[in-house]
C-alpha cells in the first residue's frame, strides 16, 4: 500500500488530531466538523458517543473490565450470545473474537476442526473469490483475493484456489446478466472436481463485496447457486458479512437477501458499532455436533475472547437498533437514499455505477462509460475524491484496483444508520461537490 494510501485517503502524514464524537459527527483539534458518511470503514452503525452505549460500557467497567472467557462466564456474554441466536436462529454456537479478521480466522480453522473430527483429515484447502478481502492475519490474507494487500506478504501464504467475482457490472465475456449465476456455480463446481473434494474444507465469500470491489452485491440466484455445489461435494460454506452483515445491508444477515443460511458466518464492524473491538463466528449444529462430540471444544479463542467490556457494548449497540427500528430504517430508507445518489451523479460521465443494499453503497468511476474502461492507476482517482471530501467535513472510503487488481476506482457510503434524513442529504450534497470537483481538475 502506498504511503499515500496508508495515512489517509491521500493526506499525507499530517492527519488531524480528532478530539471528540458525537452521531453522526466528528470534530478535530482546529474545530472542524466530519459527517461521518462511511462509518469510518463501515463501522459506527449507531454514529459516536451514543450515551446509552458509553453508559453501559462505563457500568461494565465498575463491576469487572474483563472476565478471561476460558475460567468465566458473565452477563454480558450470556446475553450477547442469547440475543444473536435470537436474532440468527439456524445457528447453535457463536464464538467471539475482537477483529473480522480474527473472525474469518476462526470460520477456517473451525472448517478444518470439523472435518478432522469427522475423520476427513485431507480436506486442508480452500476456494475463495478474487477480488474479496477476508481480513488481516496470514489465514484471512491467503483467502483474499486483494492483490496490493497480499503482495508483501506472498510466499507464506496458504495454497488457495480462486474463482471469478459475482460482478454484473463486469461480466465474464460473452456471459448475459442472468446467466451469471450458473456460470460462477460451474466454474466453482469445476474447480472443486480439478482439486479433489476430498481435499477442500470450505469456499468463503462475501454476500456483498466490500473494499475489495467497492459494494458488490451477488446476482440473484449465485449464493444458493454456490450452496448447491458445495453440499454436493460436502464443502463448507463460509459466508464473510464482517462488512456487510449486523444490519448494513437492510437485514440483520446480508444472506436474508438470498434466502439461505451459510454452515458459518462471520460479523463484527456492525455488532458493536466501533464502542470496543467485537467480532463474532457463527456455526450451524451440523458443523458443531462433530467437533464438540470428538474434541468437546473449539480449538480456537484469543485471550481477549468474550471480552466482557466489549460484550456488554455489544448488547447496548443491539438493542438500540432492535429498540429505534434501524434495521428497518436502514431497508426502506437505503432504497430511496441510493436512488438519490444515483439521481444527484448521473451528470458525471464518469459515474459508471451505483449499487448496493440499505446503508451499504458504491460508487464505480469509469473513464468511458459505454465500454466500462477505468481510469488509469496513476490519476488516483477515487483517493482524490476521497481527499477532496475530507477537506470539505465529508468522510468516505475510496478503494481502488476493483477492475484486475491494479486499475479501477470506487467509493463506498455507509452512513450510520440513525443518520438523520438532513445528514443523508449533507452526505450526498458534500460528495456531488467533491466529485464535481475532482473530475474537473486537470
Amino acid at each position: 500500500m502506498s504511503a499515500v494510501r496508508a495515512s489517509g485517503f491521500g493526506l499525507g502524514s499530517a492527519l488531524p488530531k480528532i478530539v471528540r464524537g458525537s452521531g453522526s459527527y466528528l470534530y478535530d483539534t482546529s474545530g472542524k466538523r466530519y459527517i461521518d458518511g462511511s462509518g469510518g470503514p463501515a463501522v459506527f452503525c449507531i454514529g459516536h458517543a451514543h450515551p446509552e452505549v458509553n453508559a453501559a460500557i462505563t457500568r461494565q467497567l465498575a463491576e469487572i473490565a474483563c472476565a478471561y472467557r476460558y475460567l468465566y462466564t458473565s452477563s454480558a456474554l450470556e446475553d450477547l450470545t442469547a440475543r444473536l441466536r435470537a436474532l440468527c436462529p439456524a445457528y447453535s454456537q457463536v464464538l467471539f473474537t475482537g477483529s473480522g479478521s480474527e473472525a474469518n480466522e476462526a470460520a477456517l480453522k473451525i472448517a478444518l476442526q470439523h472435518f478432522s473430527a469427522r475423520g476427513l483429515p485431507r480436506k486442508r484447502h480452500f476456494i475463495a473469490r478474487r477480488r474479496s478481502w477476508h481480513g488481516n492475519t496470514l489465514g484471512a490474507l491467503s483467502v483474499s483475493g486483494f492483490a496490493e494487500r497480499r503482495r508483501s506478504f506472498e510466499g507464506s501464504l496458504l495454497d488457495v484456489a480462486f474463482v471469478s467475482p459475482a460482478n454484473t457490472y463486469r461480466l465474464p465475456e460473452g456471459i448475459a446478466a442472468e446467466n451469471l449465476s450458473a456460470h460462477l456455480a460451474a466454474e466453482l463446481e469445476r474447480v472443486i472436481l480439478a482439486r479433489g473434494p476430498e481435499n477442500i474444507a470450505a469456499f468463503i465469500f462475501e454476500p456483498i463485496v466490500g473494499a475489495a470491489g467497492g459494494v458488490v452485491p451477488a446476482p440473484p440466484g449465485y449464493a444458493a447457486a454456490v450452496q448447491a455445489v458445495c453440499r454436493r461435494h460436502d464443502v463448507l460454506l463460509i459466508a464473510d458479512e464482517v462488512m456487510c452483515g449486523a444490519g448494513r445491508s437492510g437485514t440483520w444477515r446480508a444472506l436474508e437477501h438470498d434466502g439461505i443460511v451459510a454452515d458459518l458466518m462471520t460479523v463484527a464492524k456492525g455488532l458493536a458499532g466501533g464502542y470496543i473491538p467485537l467480532a463474532a463466528t457463527f456455526c450451524t449444529p451440523t458443523v458443531a455436533a462433530p467437533i464438540l462430540s470428538e474434541h468437546g471444544a473449539f480449538q480456537t479463542g484469543h485471550t481477549f475472547s468474550g471480552h466482557t467490556a466489549a460484550c456488554a457494548a455489544g448488547v447496548a449497540v443491539q438493542e438500540i437498533i432492535a429498540r429505534d427500528g434501524l434495521v428497518e430504517r436502514v431497508r426502506t430508507t437505503g432504497a430511496a437514499f441510493q436512488e438519490a445518489m444515483r439521481a444527484a451523479l448521473s451528470k458525471f460521465a464518469a459515474v459508471g455505477d451505483v449499487r448496493g443494499r440499505g446503508y451499504f453503497i458504491g460508487i464505480e468511476f469509469v473513464a468511458d462509460r459505454a465500454s466500462r474502461r477505468p481510469f488509469a492507476r496513476e490519476r488516483n482517482l477515487s483517493f482524490d475524491i476521497g481527499a477532496r471530501a475530507f477537506a470539505d467535513g465529508l468522510i468516505c472510503y475510496p478503494c481502488a484496483g476493483n477492475v484486475d487488481g491494479t486499475n479501477g476506482d470506487t467509493l463506498i457510503i455507509a452512513p450510520p444508520y440513525n443518520a438523520s434524513d438532513s445528514e443523508l442529504e449533507e452526505i450526498l450534497a458534500k460528495l456531488t461537490s467533491a466529485v464535481a470537483a475532482a473530475l474537473s481538475a486537470a
